[in-house]
């Protein structure tokens, strides 16, 4: 949740296409890339081009269970200096490679990536499309399309790629190339601007009736993005329509006029918040809140969840989830505030409906899977949980977070003489910590309660093992 940008009157075409995001909980920590549909619902989430001047408020789909407050931080922060040794590893690459493209840290995360893929080469959708990504966002457009066409031959066509490549072709002035790529995207659109930039490319192409068809598409989609009304005022006066043209100009102006006066209040609320009491901040930041505004009030609840005000978060966060139920990301928010106040009932309600209508992204799995551990429901925490770690294995809080759960499962079952059941959650804790040593005790515990002592003893000579590298580590 950090601030935003002050993007207010700037061209679309230049503003950058990814903002920064910091505060909830996160996939490793910036994306799903297990599949594009994912990366889709995250780059939405993350990006929220919908109102320049707003855009980066309402970035708060970030989900990282080290920030939870319950549960899982302790036993995550335990093993943190374990998992800073492994430096050099696919994973390691990954991790921050997503928490550098996140941070609008593109030089550092085409590095990070490119490391990844020299250890593994068979990362295509985890490691080279967000390579092609960061690429893109420095502009160097050769070899973000060359990434971008590697992801197609290992994947087929997909609207992310299309929409990446038609996005190349038009800022290179191929206006017939962005048209095919745009248009096939279009079918299934990926992020909510598909529709600006190819009735863009029509503009260019100077087909003004295709270009009204999806510009007015834009505008439907983005009734109150300034550069859309813009682009409008553009084809109306190319086309002739003078009126219709300082219309579309005049709505464009006052849309501007209003994210700056927006930004403002954003940065007198942040300002207050940071330099003074909460009751003096409250009647500046009350300024940005609009009960029918969804992006301002996600704005106004990201403001005060990144002050650590969660109770203020609520009230907005609330609503503009209540506007918005299409909206994976606002049901998250909603959800992680009531998380941060301890109200984890009220957060299963909100994420209940969510992962079943959006079952293949990781935040919310891995959200839902904290709040139902938080409520002592530990089998149905295990299945999201183990269902989000399926989507981003590479997550290590979500890996800890899973191990916690099955472990418990395990002693559970071990307590009971269920020994087949914990046995198996013991053999999943051992895969996904195998340096681990209390897996290996357990097991041991079950082979001698089964009478198989050979076995058991040498589980304990595992575990014996594991406990002297941990303490020469630790030495």
């Amino acid at each position: 949740m950090s601030p935003p940008n002050t993007m207010a009157g700037v061209p679309r075409d230049t503003r950058p296409e990814t903002v920064s995001c910091k505060g909830c909980c996160h996939p490793g920590e910036f994306l799903t890339i297990l599949n594009l549909d994912s990366y889709a619902a995250m780059r939405i989430a993350k990006n929220c081009r919908l109102h320049a001047g707003l855009n980066a408020a309402i970035c708060a789909l970030a989900l990282t269970l080290a920030f939870c407050p319950a549960g899982f931080a302790q036993d995550h922060a335990e093993n943190s200096d374990a998992q800073s040794e492994i430096d050099n590893t696919p994973q390691a690459h990954l991790g921050a490679g997503y928490e550098n493209l996140k941070n609008n840290r593109y030089d550092a995360a085409v590095r990070e990536f490119r490391a990844a893929l020299e250890l593994d080469p068979k990362l295509v959708l985890q490691a080279r499309f967000p390579l092609a990504v960061s690429l893109f966002e420095l502009h160097r457009n050769d070899e973000a399309r060359r990434e971008f066409e590697t992801v197609r031959r290992a994947v087929g066509n997909h609207p992310n790629v299309e929409y990446y490549l038609g996005r190349l072709d038009l800022e290179e002035g191929h206006a017939d190339a962005a048209i095919l790529e745009l248009s096939t995207a279009a079918a299934k659109p990926p992020f909510p601007d598909t529709a600006y930039y190819l009735g863009s490319a029509y503009l260019k192409r100077h087909d003004l009736a295709s270009s009204e068809k999806w510009l007015r598409k834009a505008a439907e989609l983005a009734p109150n993005d300034s550069a859309v009304q813009f682009r409008l005022g553009t084809l109306y006066k190319e086309a002739g329509r003078k009126e219709d043209a300082q219309k579309a100009f005049v709505r464009s102006e006052e849309l501007r006029q209003r994210d700056a006066e927006v930004d403002k209040a954003r940065l007198d609320c942040v300002e207050k918040l940071n330099h003074g009491s909460l009751e003096e901040a409250r009647p500046v930041c009350d300024q940005i809140f609009d009960p029918d505004d969804a992006d301002r009030l996600t704005m106004l609840g990201t403001i005060y969840g990144e002050h650590g005000d969660f109770e203020d978060a609520l009230k907005p966060l609330r609503r503009a989830a209540e506007l918005s139920p299409s909206s994976p990301q606002m049901q998250y928010n909603l959800a992680f505030d009531y998380v941060r106040l301890n109200r984890f009932e009220e957060a299963r309600g909100a994420l209940a409906k969510a992962v079943l209508r959006w079952p293949d992204l990781f935040p919310l799995n891995a959200l839902y899977g904290a709040v139902l551990y938080n409520l002592g429901e530990e089998r149905p925490a295990y299945e999201a949980l183990r269902h989000a770690h399926e989507l981003n294995p590479q997550d290590p809080g979500a890996n800890d977070s899973l191990y916690q759960v099955t472990l418990s499962l395990a002693k559970r079952g071990l307590a009971g003489e269920l020994y087949t059941e914990s046995q198996k959650y013991l053999t999943e804790a051992s895969r996904l910590r195998p340096q681990e040593p209390e897996p290996h005790r357990l097991m041991a515990e079950i082979y001698d309660a089964t009478g198989r002592q050979s076995e058991a003893a040498d589980e304990r000579r595992q575990a014996g093992q594991l406990s002297k590298s941990d303490g020469n580590k630790q030495n």
